[in-house]
């Protein structure tokens, strides 16, 4: 396992380009760099995307603690219109339920005790994830909530006076959509602007022949060489702890794995899928990894996890 990290660190510091997540966090929010950010933005949402700020919330801290690694930006599209977009990048069981906090948590904090409902803004979640997450064979998903009548089949759509207010045709447009891209499963040759993008959030090189909006701005301004000494450092001791975690969280989860599969012989399934959570955190709490980022990536509580 030492050999293997050592190798994966070695591939890390042969790279040209900082890789993304990181960046997002630490350089994307100075103006000089919101091209790179919007261009992303723009491929994927299929329209021009300009970022006004970044909101400041809990999940906009820089902490190494942080509790979410996730930043919440107000941004116009190309109809002036204010959106919000929430970009996630984690690991945890319970994914999916943080895509759903993560929506509800940015519509209530955004808006301010005694406006009106019409305040609220469209929320898209952007997630990006290096793990396996569900099971599908895309590597890009896209989801949106749709009203659709039980009898007739049909579309519930905005009435005109709604549709002049709420730009939009159907009712589930006012509501967050989601969008989980599957990096690591992305293998096939780019043919497209999101493919180009997939494929510098997955590999952290970008082609020389890469024009995706953005991708440009992002070979001038994403290089490691153009960090300072200090910010170099920290780049490459953050990156040497993510690998040293992701294997423990991957010998943890094997393992606990396999004893989930052997409980759940002996006393059938809800209960060994249980007892394999609880064998994950147990391997994980042994090998020291702290109780709040086992809470995190098992959906198990403090008190649970305190009382293995």
């Amino acid at each position: 396992m030492e050999n293997t990290k050592r190798k994966k660190l070695k591939e890390e510091k042969s790279m040209r380009y900082i890789r993304f997540d990181w960046a997002m966090k630490h350089l994307l929010r100075d103006k000089a760099n919101y091209v790179v950010l919007e261009g992303f933005l723009s491929v994927l949402l299929g329209e021009s995307v300009y970022i006004k700020t970044f909101l400041e919330s809990e999940g906009n801290q820089q902490e190494e603690n942080d509790k979410y690694n996730r930043v919440d930006i107000l941004c116009e599209d190309s109809h002036g219109d204010l959106i919000i977009i929430e970009v996630q990048n984690e690991r945890a069981y319970t994914y999916f339920h943080r895509m759903l906090y993560g929506t509800s948590k940015v519509i209530t904090e955004y808006i301010g005790l005694g406006q009106d409902y019409d305040h609220i803004r469209k929320v898209y979640s952007i997630n990006i994830v290096y793990f396996q997450l569900g099971q599908g064979t895309d590597y890009v998903y896209h989801g949106k909530t749709e009203f659709r009548g039980i009898h007739t089949k049909d579309i519930l759509h905005l009435s005109k006076r709604q549709m002049e207010m709420f730009r939009g045709k159907e009712a589930g447009d006012i509501f967050p959509e989601y969008y989980v891209l599957k990096v690591n499963d992305f293998d096939k040759t780019a043919r497209t602007p999101l493919d180009e993008w997939i494929s510098f959030l997955k590999t952290g090189e970008i082609d020389d022949h890469y024009t995706a909006q953005g991708l440009p701005e992002a070979r001038k301004k994403l290089r490691i060489d153009s960090l300072s000494d200090a910010e170099r450092r920290r780049y490459y001791w953050e990156m040497e702890n993510r690998m040293a975690e992701n294997d423990v969280m991957r010998s943890a989860y094997i393992d606990g794995v396999a004893d989930g599969r052997e409980q759940a012989r002996e006393e059938g399934r809800e209960e060994g899928r249980a007892e394999g959570i609880l064998s994950v955190a147990r391997n994980l709490k042994a090998s020291g990894i702290p109780v709040d980022v086992i809470a995190r990536n098992t959906g198990l509580t403090v008190e649970e996890i305190d009382n293995l």
